[in-house]
């Protein structure tokens, strides 16, 4: 199982500080949710932590090495990041796109090895993309192209799946197909996923574990029931909810809410 943590973590943007101080270690084998209001510094957090940009202060480790220490190659073999609303290149079919995913384990420009392609293959069964993997990227729907960038992110074999935003855009039936996806990757395959969401419904139904952020301050974390409360969705979003359990799931739901004025 990969670990991954920061520790101090701090993050600014022209000296100013958009996360001071973060201590965040994300569970190996569950599936963790992001949630705060806009602007708070969920994406700025997933991104930092996957050395997509840099920090101010403090360290990130990935499986006890300091991540800025650690060659990309290395990363990429423990943890693939999907970032929000990815582009594939014109006419690029699934299967090229989810190829993309076997780069780390190549040099120069070598052809895919029989391991490759059984990932590659692996990746589209499991994603339910099989029958389609030869039709252009461009051409899918939302919940199809969603599922494809998914696969290209498995295909890459770590144990760690981080994405931002992965339902943005998405109509409801789209956004728990490719949650359900998420659901059972994490189940039947061990992944340990993080996601930035924000439909906090969703976040306590497919979530082992909620972290709620403010300001780039963590101010809740824990269990659905431990978060999905009135008193932390005041604190992170200012909002008075009324919150019930669902008797489909048995998670906390909000059914309705209104602004504190």
């Amino acid at each position: 199982m990969t670990n991954l943590f920061a520790e101090e973590l701090t993050i600014a943007y022209d000296n100013e500080v958009i996360v001071d101080r973060l201590n965040l270690k994300f569970s190996p084998g569950e599936i963790t949710a992001i949630i705060g209001p806009n602007g708070c510094g969920k994406s700025t957090i997933l991104k930092t932590m996957a050395r997509l940009q840099p920090s101010h202060s403090g360290a990130v480790y990935l499986d006890g090495k300091l991540i800025h220490k650690t060659s990309s190659k290395e990363i990429a073999k423990k943890m693939a990041i999907l970032p929000q609303s990815p582009d594939a290149p014109e006419g690029l079919s699934i299967y090229e796109l989810i190829s993309y995913g076997r780069t780390p384990y190549q040099s120069g420009f070598s052809r895919l090895t029989t391991h490759d392609c059984e990932m590659i293959e692996w990746a589209l069964n499991v994603t339910g993309l099989s029958s389609i993997q030869h039709q252009p990227v461009d051409t899918l729907s939302g919940g199809q192209r969603q599922r494809a960038w998914i696969a290209m992110a498995i295909a890459q074999e770590t144990n760690l799946l981080m994405l931002d935003e992965p339902t943005t855009y998405l109509d409801p039936a789209h956004q728990l197909e490719v949650l359900k996806l998420l659901e059972k990757l994490n189940e039947e395959e061990g992944r340990t996923i993080v996601m930035v969401i924000h439909d906090l419904n969703h976040a306590a139904r497919f979530a082992d574990h909620l972290v709620a952020l403010k300001q780039g301050k963590v101010i809740k974390e824990g269990t659905a029931e431990q978060v999905m409360n009135a008193d932390v969705l005041k604190q992170v979003f200012n909002i008075d909810t009324e919150i019930i359990t669902d008797p489909r799931t048995g998670k906390p739901a909000m059914i309705s809410y209104d602004l504190i004025k």
